[in-house]
Order: C-alpha cells, then sequence, then structure tokens
C-alpha cells in the first residue's frame, strides 16, 4: 500500500509551530494582523473566509472580514486597500479572488504593499521566489514542500513533472521544486504525449483542474503523487465511473449530492503511486495553514524593522 500524505496531520504541526511565535509578537505589543477583503457573495469563497477567520482565532492572529457589495468599482476598492497598506496593526492583506466583472483584478492585486502581499502574489514577490530570496511564497505551492519535506520524501535529484501553468500553483511550485534541486517538467495542454512526460516523474504534482484526468498510464511505479485538484462531482453515474462503483463513494453522493475528486484517478494512483496526497485531506488543508505562517512572518519582519 502507498503511503498517505496527510496534510491535515501537516497542518496542525506547523499550526502548533506557530503558537508560539503568535504569542512572542503580542507579547512585544500585538498580534499579527490579517484583513481579508471578500468582495460581493460567492458562497465557496465565504466558506473559504470563514475558514481562513476561523484559524485565525485559533491561533490568535487578529483577523479582519472587508465585504464591500459586489457592484464595487476598481477606484473604491483600491482605496480599501490603500487604507490597509497605511494601517500598522495589519501585517498581511489577502483580497479574494473571483473578484467582480467590472473590477481590474491585476490593478487590485498590484496595489497590495508588496510586504503584506501574504498571498505570494504581487510582482515584486514572484521576482523574489524566482530569485530564491526571503519573501513571501504562494500558500499551495509552499504547502506542497513543506508536505514533501515533513514526510521525508527527497526533492534533490529527483525528475519532477508538474501538470498545469498557472500563477497561482504550477509556476511557482515548479520554481519552488528547482529551488530544491529537483529537475523540473511543466506540462500542459499543449504538451505532446502527455501521458509519456508524466510516466518519467518521480514526484508527479497535478494541477490541471480536470476530474480524475491522469490515470494509470500517466503513473510510473512508485511515484510520488501530489493532487492539488478539488473537483466537485454532481452526476452519480460519473461518481459511479470514477470510483469503480464504489459503495461508500456513492452513498457520500447519495447523501450530500456531490463527491470530490482530484486530478488523478482515486483508484489507479493507490494501485501504483509510492506516496500520495488524498483528495481532500491532502494538498487543501495547507493553504490556509501557509497563509498562517506567511501572515507571522510579515509581522515578525515588520516588528524588526520597526
Amino acid at each position: 500500500m502507498p503511503q498517505i500524505l496527510d496534510g491535515n496531520r501537516v497542518r496542525d504541526d506547523i499550526k502548533n509551530e506557530l503558537r508560539p511565535r503568535v504569542a512572542a509578537l503580542a507579547a512585544q505589543g500585538r498580534p499579527p494582523g490579517l484583513a481579508v477583503v471578500l468582495v460581493g457573495h460567492d458562497p465557496a469563497s465565504q466558506i473559504y473566509v470563514r475558514n481562513k477567520v476561523k484559524t485565525c482565532q485559533d491561533l490568535g492572529i487578529y483577523s479582519e472580514s472587508l465585504t464591500p457589495p459586489d457592484s464595487i468599482s476598481t477606484g473604491e476598492l483600491l482605496a480599501i486597500v490603500g487604507q490597509l497598506n497605511a494601517r500598522h496593526d495589519i501585517d498581511g492583506i489577502l483580497v479574494q479572488l473571483p473578484l467582480p466583472p467590472q473590477v481590474d483584478a491585476k490593478r487590485i492585486l498590484m496595489a497590495v504593499a508588496p510586504a503584506k502581499d501574504v498571498d505570494g502574489f504581487h510582482p515584486c514577490n514572484v521576482g523574489n521566489l524566482v530569485a530564491n530570496l526571503p519573501g513571501p511564497r504562494a500558500c499551495t505551492p509552499a504547502g506542497i514542500i513543506e508536505i514533501l519535506k515533513r514526510y521525508h520524501i527527497p526533492i534533490a535529484g529527483k525528475r519532477a513533472v508538474v501538470v498545469g501553468r498557472s500563477d497561482i500553483v504550477g509556476k511557482p511550485v515548479a520554481m519552488l521544486l528547482l529551488h530544491e534541486h529537483a529537475t523540473v517538467t511543466i506540462c500542459h495542454s499543449k504538451t505532446p504525449d502527455l501521458a509519456a512526460v508524466c510516466r518519467e516523474a518521480e514526484i508527479l504534482v497535478a494541477a490541471i483542474g480536470r476530474a480524475a484526468m491522469l490515470t494509470a498510464e500517466f503513473l510510473s511505479n512508485g511515484v510520488t503523487v501530489i493532487d492539488v485538484g478539488t473537483n466537485r462531482l454532481d452526476d452519480r453515474a460519473e461518481v459511479a465511473r470514477i470510483f469503480r462503483n464504489s459503495a461508500e463513494k456513492l452513498a457520500s453522493f447519495d447523501k450530500r449530492g456531490n463527491v470530490l475528486v482530484g486530478d488523478v484517478d482515486p483508484q489507479d494512483v493507490v494501485e501504483k503511486a509510492g506516496a500520495y496526497t488524498p483528495v481532500p485531506g491532502g494538498v487543501g488543508p495547507l493553504t490556509i495553514a501557509m497563509l498562517m505562517a506567511n501572515t507571522v512572518a510579515s509581522a515578525e519582519r515588520r516588528a524588526a524593522v520597526c
């Protein structure tokens, strides 16, 4: 049986390591502060923001949620970001995506002060990542490196294949793996014979956003699979097909009306991988944990300057 890389366990370890750092900052004058800007009423975003606020409360981090209406203009949102940039008690600013279509998302993300960009999306922090200089890293990619290291999965000298080239996951995780001395290939929709390239991987990062797309033919024996995909299946026949008529999964679907699956076939990965992250419970829990880590690190850097 392959080793299951439990993201919940790693998340809890990271949170326990952050608690004394948060307490030390609070003892110096104030706890770290995180502001989350949630525009509109997207249900998935609301759940994600609630989880962030809950984690802040658990760790003793000050959190503040701003919820402007979805009719907001780019200028009005820029003004909110500018006010947060100027506040001494806010160490991290997160603008929850997606934004309404009338808002220029790139201008908003560019307006966040790089020192407070705890998502690691600002071009200054992307440049720091490329140059391997200190600064906040994108949360999901940073969490992937944490789970590999904490499970003692060797990275240096290994062949890593990343399927997906997004600015949020694919590109930054490829760069982080490169800094850990892996040999990295980035694949995408135009990659010829994708399955053959994936079979060369000793570490395979699936971040393509297509349910169970990577099947057995994409996996080498003993590969470490990091499945970033979180795809919601709302068709019972599709659940039955992907999970091979699993009574447990079908019962879960009948109860909830949907089932989550990653980008890698859930049955094939068990048969071929040496280690893998489950969906749910693998990479997902690390994203908020690394957001908290970025916020604490930002507060520590700012406290050292003051």
